[in-house]
């Protein structure tokens, strides 16, 4: 029997690796790890969420697979929602209000410059992630 320890990375394609960069750095204030370089150029690199995950990013014409759709959306913990969206939101970047989701946890979203929906996502006491028991979905 596997057993699954954590999210590794999330892979997603950039149509702009450097405004890429910027923004998850910037705004989300994630660090580059490592790059991937090819012929002495950067075509992607990792961005280090906090732990052992990350979100492994390449450029859109320059990756094998790029032919594919992007992923729906991926997740990121923060410590204080409403911190992140007001930071967020004073760099000029579309966020939606903090929501309390069916799960109990807050949760707003946002898209990057290549349009991969975010969610940001803080945990609360009574979080179905830690307390189970099923949930009636409200979207």
């Amino acid at each position: 029997m596997i057993k699954v320890k954590q999210l590794a990375h999330v892979c997603i394609f950039a149509n702009d690796l450097e405004e890429t960069r910027r923004f998850y750095s910037d705004v989300l204030g994630m660090d580059i790890q490592f790059n991937f370089l090819r012929d002495g150029a950067i075509f992607g690199f990792y961005l280090n969420c906090g732990g052992r995950s990350h979100v492994e990013v390449f450029q859109k014409d320059g990756a094998r697979f790029s032919e594919m759709d992007q992923i729906n959306h991926f997740c990121l913990e923060v410590e204080n929602i409403d911190a992140a969206i007001a930071h967020i939101a004073s760099m000029g970047i579309d966020v939606t209000a903090r929501k309390l989701a069916c799960d109990d946890t807050y949760q707003a979203w946002l898209r990057d410059p290549n349009g991969v929906k975010i969610e940001l996502f803080e945990y609360t006491g009574k979080s179905a992630q830690f307390t189970g028991g099923d949930r009636v979905a409200d979207w």
